[in-house]
């Protein structure tokens, strides 16, 4: 819309926000699809809620990370961002603070193979990926544990997946953007359910400028020109939707669906074919008394259980003094991913 243009959004569902959506319950709960938090190094998001001139329903947690020790049930380690030293020499020295993760030697293992992605950049990182995560560290030599402490967790919270099956072109991507922004690493949790605390004043916005956002609008398929160009959308009731540009957000495994047969020998298109989407299961648990807990996202760092948290105490909508509500994501579900 800021464009100029007339966009039409077409949601198939009865809620707004897709993957980040949430339902109310018959008690009134809000059951959300994800534990959804929001890292200073999201330019484009932060953007986003500047222009929406919501900044102030993002909650900024300590610049910290926080694991969960396996091995001492409710006890955690962190690593301490501190304040007024830059990047990237303030994740080295988070990293170097923490005496319960690695030991110094296999700090300095470590290192050596993460200077080239500093120094080369983008070039570096795009060429490791053929390379999983553990056949990276294999060779440039990395400890055996540096996988086990940090890079399970950052697997499954960057794309719930094991380590073993991701390239670690993804992980690199993540860390290089991490380590060159002073408070890449600091998180925010939205203050309330995303229905009504994001996807609301988006709806609003793109209507105030004459576009239009339909909620319970699920199409039928694409109908084409002999050119295999898209002549209408048939919406599933039996309305055509005609524009100058369609763009589709839905999962790669929906569009495979959806996608009509004369693209498939389209070089283009064929590359759908090697996406696979990660099922992941958002479980929310809720006690009637207080558990120890952190105002903080939770790496568990477990085989299945990526992250964590207590909404209860890290949500305004949901703060709640004397009873706790744990959001956990579960990742990945499928054994083909794990």
């Amino acid at each position: 819309v800021d464009a100029g243009h007339e966009p039409i959004v077409y949601e198939a569902r009865d809620v707004l926000g897709g993957k980040v959506s949430a339902w109310q319950d018959e008690d009134g709960d809000w059951i959300e699809t994800g534990l959804h938090i929001f890292f200073g190094a999201y330019p484009n998001m932060m953007n986003l809620f500047a222009e929406l001139n919501i900044e102030d329903r993002l909650q900024w947690k300590r610049h910290q990370m926080i694991f969960a020790m396996q091995e001492l049930p409710g006890e955690f380690t962190t690593f301490d961002f501190l304040e007024g030293v830059p990047a990237p020499l303030n994740f080295a020295l988070a990293i170097l603070l923490n005496q319960q993760m690695l030991t110094m030697p296999e700090k300095l293992q470590t290192a050596p193979p993460l200077l080239p992605m500093l120094v080369e950049g983008q070039k570096f990182i795009d060429q490791q990926d053929d390379m999983s995560v553990l056949e990276f560290m294999e060779k440039y030599g990395m400890p055996d544990r540096i996988n086990e402490e940090v890079f399970v967790a950052m697997a499954k919270a960057l794309d719930f997946i094991d380590p073993d099956k991701l390239s670690m072109t993804v992980v690199l991507t993540a860390m290089n953007r991490f380590l060159n922004e002073t408070d890449g690493l600091q998180m925010a949790f939205l203050d309330g359910n995303q229905p009504d605390r994001l996807c609301a004043p988006m709806k609003e916005h793109i209507e105030q400028r004459g576009g239009k956002v339909l909620l319970n609008s699920p199409m039928d398929k694409f109908v084409l020109n002999e050119d295999r160009t898209i002549k209408h959308i048939l919406m599933r009731d039996g309305s055509i939707v005609e524009a100058d540009e369609y763009i589709s957000a839905v999962p790669c495994d929906i569009m495979k669906r959806i996608m009509p047969k004369e693209w498939a020998n389209d070089p283009f298109f064929r590359q759908i074919d090697e996406l696979e989407g990660i099922p992941v299961i958002n479980i929310h648990m809720w006690f009637d008394r207080k558990l120890l807990n952190v105002d903080h996202l939770c790496f568990s760092r477990s085989p299945l259980l990526s992250v964590y948290a207590d909404m209860s105490t890290t949500c305004k909508e949901y703060k709640d003094d004397d009873r706790s509500m744990l959001s956990l994501v579960f990742a990945p579900c499928s054994p083909l991913a794990g």
